[in-house]
């Protein structure tokens, strides 16, 4: 069996590039549009979190079309449409056309389906270690961009050459999808075609509860991603050229956290406590970014907001393909991504008109009042640990047995992976035991 890294790899470099291109602008976008003809807070808020808006409204949509056409086609629609949203945000003279280009730059939704087609290509218990992959991979891009986009930003037309850069990276990434990048294996699912709706996605409430998780991490980043940049340049006369004298220390103590989060998240079954505790570190964090009277607290309050904001990193996606139905891990991934995206949309615009009335001060305690809320939600989060996945090998067992079995109340899912002769069931825990199933399911 080869490697997660080999497995996910250019998968995981191709939304790698995708996180570099969005992200090597955010660090600096706010500070650059707010001197646009006809800025507003408001309006630059949208800026910062216009592309989500459109994200949400094509997350889905995306998904749904990577399960019936094939993850390859959808993942090069949507990287095209982003190229070409770049290239007119580049463009723009004033705040209309560049939130015309973030819009443009959201409508090609591909990252939930890039990370469908990762959960393709491992197996269940090798999918946390293909998620952190894959977020450690982001968190690169993240640093890389934290610091790149504040330096080329800082330059003559510089932040107009960052969204020229991201258009560059979306036609690399298709190279890289149709040159190295194999095909998912075949898989054959054993639903009805009403259980294909997308309405579906919604009768787990461990999903919900990881949608409405997505909604709020989301919406903290943009709300953080408006207000950095504005007050450094505004409050403290940072240069652009010099934002990531504040961003580098924040994003190696968040890389940092993100080990100890995915070991205690995933080995240790403690992702509702990793949670809450990332929780409390956004709070803390705004609370200082609002009420701090020196470039040295606030930027403690940055650290402290991209520790709590990575700790979710090498957990959510992860826990959501794992409560997913094999033949809904597109629409189930498409649904959660949407949710982050409205969060990123409505953050970003709503932190825009607080801060045009209560400034910075208003800013944080209205994230002070989401995370209280967002805590409560947690508290009553079923971990996934207590959902099992069993493999069987169709040659000692009967998949003809899979229709009956599925119907226990005990299963979540069952499919059969056929390149690998392999029965995928997974169960709960509390409901059934591993030897059971196999009894069940041998062939007699």
């Amino acid at each position: 069996m080869k490697p997660i890294i080999a497995k996910t790899w250019h998968l995981s470099l191709i939304i790698g590039l995708r996180f570099l291109g969005l992200f090597v602008v955010m660090s600096v976008l706010s500070a650059y549009a707010k001197d646009l003809p006809g800025a507003t807070a408001t309006l630059v808020g949208l800026a910062v979190g216009g592309y989500a808006l459109t994200q949400a409204a094509f997350q889905v949509p995306f998904g749904v079309l990577s399960d019936k056409i094939g993850r390859k086609k959808a993942i090069l629609i949507g990287l095209l449409i982003f190229a070409g949203g770049s290239i007119m945000a580049g463009m723009a003279s004033d705040i209309y056309t560049l939130l015309i280009g973030r819009f443009l730059q959201g409508a090609g939704a591909i990252g939930a389906v890039i990370i469908a087609m990762i959960s393709d290509h491992v197996r269940e218990e090798e999918r946390a270690h293909a998620m952190a992959v894959m977020g450690m991979v982001i968190a690169l891009a993240f640093t890389a961009a934290m610091i790149i986009g504040p330096i080329l930003g800082g330059m003559p037309d510089g932040v107009p050459f960052l969204f020229y850069l991201t258009a560059g990276m979306a036609i690399l990434s298709i190279v890289l999808l149709f040159t190295v990048v194999p095909e998912p294996p075949k898989i054959t699912h054993s639903f009805a075609e009403e259980e294909a709706k997308v309405r579906h996605v919604f009768k787990d409430k461990d999903l919900v509860r990881m949608y409405v998780t997505f909604l709020f991490h989301s919406s903290t980043m943009a709300i953080a991603f408006f207000l950095i940049p504005l007050v450094l340049k505004s409050k403290f006369a940072l240069p652009l050229g010099e934002f990531w004298k504040v961003y580098l220390p924040a994003v190696f103590f968040g890389i940092i956290a993100m080990g100890p989060a995915a070991v205690f998240g995933e080995k240790y079954n403690k992702g509702k406590e990793v949670f809450l505790i990332s929780i409390a570190f956004i709070a803390v964090a705004f609370l200082l970014m609002g009420f701090a009277p020196s470039l040295w607290l606030f930027g403690t309050g940055v650290v402290f907001f991209f520790i709590g904001f990575n700790m979710f990193e090498p957990l959510l996606q992860s826990f959501v393909s794992k409560f997913a139905k094999a033949h809904q891990k597109g629409a189930a991934l498409g649904v959660a991504n949407t949710f982050a995206y409205v969060g990123m949309g409505v953050g970003a615009t709503l932190a825009g008109w607080i801060f045009s009335h209560w400034s910075v001060k208003g800013v944080a305690i209205t994230v002070l009042v989401v995370s209280l809320f967002w805590a409560l939600w947690i508290w009553g989060m079923r971990n996934p640990g207590l959902r099992g996945t069993l493999y069987l090998d169709t040659k000692h067992f009967d998949r003809n047995k899979l229709n009956e079995l599925k119907k226990d109340p005990g299963i979540n899912d069952v499919y059969v992976n056929e390149t690998e002769g392999i029965m995928v069931i997974k169960y709960d825990k509390e409901l059934l035991d591993e030897d059971e199933i196999r009894g069940r399911m041998l062939k007699r």
